[in-house]
Parts: C-alpha cells; sequence; structure tokens
C-alpha cells in the first residue's frame, strides 16, 4: 500500500511540476499580450483566448495537487484541535463521501458535453480564436479523472496517518 501511495505521490508532483510550467507560459503569453496591445496597439484574439486555456488547465489540475500538499480549504480552527487520528478519519470519510462522488459527478457529466464539442468540431466564435475548443473542454473530464486520482493517494496518505499515530 505503501509503493501505491508513493507512487501517487510522484505522478501528483509530477502534475504540479507540469503546471508550475503552463503557469510560466501563461506570464509570459500574458506579458506579450499586454506589450502588443499597449506598446504596438496590436492584440491576438487567439493569445487571449490561450490565456484562459491555460488558466483553466493549471486551475482544474491544480486541485489534484493541492489536495495532495493538504491546500485545500476546510475550517481549519476546528480541524486543528483534533488528534492527527481524528484528523486523519476526517480526511478519509470527506474523501470516500464527498470529493470522489462529486468528482464522478463532473467526470460523468462533461463526457457529453466534451463529446458533442468534438463531434461538431467546435471552435472559438471570435475572429482569429483558437480552434479544437473540444481539447479544452476535454481537460475537464481528464482532470476529474485526476482528481480521482490523487483523492485515492490521500485516502491511502490518511491510513498510514491514521496507523502510525495508533501507535
Amino acid at each position: 500500500m505503501d509503493r501505491i501511495e508513493e507512487f501517487i505521490i510522484r505522478v501528483v508532483d509530477f502534475m504540479g511540476k507540469m503546471m508550475a510550467f503552463l503557469l510560466l507560459l501563461m506570464v509570459l503569453n500574458v506579458s506579450f499580450d499586454v506589450m502588443m496591445r499597449y506598446l504596438f496597439h496590436n492584440s491576438s484574439v487567439g493569445m487571449q483566448e490561450m490565456e484562459w486555456h491555460l488558466f483553466s488547465v493549471i486551475f482544474l489540475f491544480g486541485i489534484s495537487v493541492a489536495l495532495k500538499d493538504e491546500g485545500h480549504v476546510r475550517v481549519d480552527f476546528l480541524y486543528e484541535r483534533y488528534s492527527p487520528r481524528t484528523r486523519a478519519v476526517i480526511n478519509i470519510i470527506g474523501t470516500i463521501f464527498f470529493l470522489i462522488p462529486f468528482a464522478l459527478l463532473i467526470l460523468c457529466g462533461s463526457y457529453a458535453f466534451v463529446h458533442d464539442a468534438y463531434l461538431t468540431h467546435e471552435i472559438s466564435e471570435d475572429p482569429g480564436g483558437l480552434p479544437f475548443r473540444w481539447l479544452i473542454k476535454g481537460m475537464i473530464p481528464f482532470s476529474f479523472g485526476f482528481l480521482i486520482f490523487s483523492a485515492i493517494g490521500y485516502i491511502l496518505q490518511n491510513l498510514r496517518i491514521y496507523r502510525e499515530a495508533a501507535k
């Protein structure tokens, strides 16, 4: 079980590094777009759309990284008062009964959304916008599948904490 947890941690950490790289690309993209707009009075719709595409991917996959790193939102002033075992139980129950069902709902519910965009070859409505909008929409089910993967690692991590606190 520890080897599975370590594998999941490595994969999620790698995804975190990928998101950091995408964040750098997004900053460069925004900087270039701002310079073009204000210095040269020239702007690109495609560059502006790329900004929100990159932001969307960073946000969607960043959720899984935040879960692994305990960077998600919770009521800390209550949570911190509990013992490590109690916190581990709260994390396990919350992940199994709230996080995973929600992620499954989005994963299954977004399939038709992405499939329709793919079948219609959806593109940007704006002139000069980006083609292949189904690619960015495809990140929704993929990222929530990755969130489930990360949640399994989070459950395993909290099971380990629970076992170690019992000693």
